[in-house]
């Protein structure tokens, strides 16, 4: 990877410069297109965020369908979300959703989610959901991190980007994700490299959402699918890179420990578990300021030649 150090980047929220003006705009975005229309008992319709990649995002999806099964359970919330991207997903057509309520206990229920455009099934999860009490936990207090003022924001490395690359690159500052993101290399897809090892960033919200629970988990799963691909490219025990290979994200899951506020400072370390042939596992784990585990992730996905 590359060996450029850049100097942390001035606070973000309440600057008023443009890139967060941006990443507000983008968050008011990705809210709109989480307000669900209910159109019966298990059924609703949803919209999209404006397109960065040229697919519905992923995280989009996930958020989609966590937010549509909870909405059909009282009194629980989700602690874990496993779902699978079945195709790409059209940003500029309706999505439709139907729960399936599996189950319904005391302090645990379950859910199956279908998302459909125009008829065809994008995406199949299940949900599920708990009551469950604060304690006990399993706490290590963290020493050594890298605190979030310490780092560039993630549009500061775009300035490095090969001249091939820039167009692609320049699009994480002219339409930014919802999410103030801080890293300390540059991801693959701004600079080309390959390293090793775990690599960490910090995310949050740019702005605070409320005391709105299910809402903090959802907007979390959505940050959640950012970058678990990008660590496949960085940790291929080959050169590959995103001009001669494709990558996609086959599935995604995610485990809720604990309450999450994601309009505050969450550290997503990720780490390679598995490269063979043209599949790779990727897995996460989130903490808060604090140090606590707040989730953990896992997601398969597929990086092979572009066919020629």
């Amino acid at each position: 990877m590359t060996a450029t150090r850049l100097e942390p980047a001035e606070p973000l929220r309440g600057s008023g410069v443009a890139l967060e003006r941006a990443i507000l705009d983008s968050l008011d975005d990705l809210e709109g297109a989480l307000r669900l229309e209910t159109l019966g008992e298990n059924e609703f319709r949803a919209g999209n965020e404006h397109s960065r990649f040229g697919r519905a995002f992923g995280g989009q999806l996930l958020a989609q369908a966590m937010l549509a099964a909870a909405s059909t359970v009282d009194g629980q919330l989700p602690h874990s979300l496993h779902a699978y991207f079945v195709r790409s997903g059209d940003p500029e057509v309706p999505l439709h959703l139907s729960v399936e309520r599996t189950r319904d206990g005391r302090s645990m229920s379950t859910r199956q989610v279908t998302v459909r455009q125009a008829g065809r099934e994008i995406l199949t999860a299940i949900a599920s959901f708990h009551a469950n009490p604060a304690e006990p936990e399993l706490f290590e207090a963290p020493s050594g991190e890298v605190r979030p003022e310490e780092l560039p924001l993630l549009q500061q490395w775009v300035a490095y980007a090969p001249e091939a690359m820039r167009p692609t690159a320049r699009k994480w500052i002219d339409m930014p994700p919802p999410v103030e993101m801080r890293i300390g290399e540059a991801p693959t897809f701004v600079v080309p490299g390959r390293d090793s090892g775990v690599r960490a960033h910090w995310m949050r919200l740019p702005r605070g959402i409320g005391d709105r629970p299910v809402a903090h988990i959802a907007m979390l799963a959505y940050a959640s699918d950012y970058l678990l691909l990008d660590m496949a490219f960085r940790n291929h025990p080959e050169p590959v890179d995103h001009r001669g290979f494709v990558g996609l994200s086959l599935d995604h899951s995610i485990w809720v420990h604990r309450a999450v506020r994601f309009d505050e400072w969450h550290r997503y370390t990720q780490r390679i578990g598995a490269v063979s042939g043209h599949r790779a596992l990727v897995h996460g784990t989130l903490h808060d300021l604090a140090g606590h585990l707040v989730a953990s992730t896992a997601q398969e996905v597929l990086v092979r030649p572009v066919p020629r």
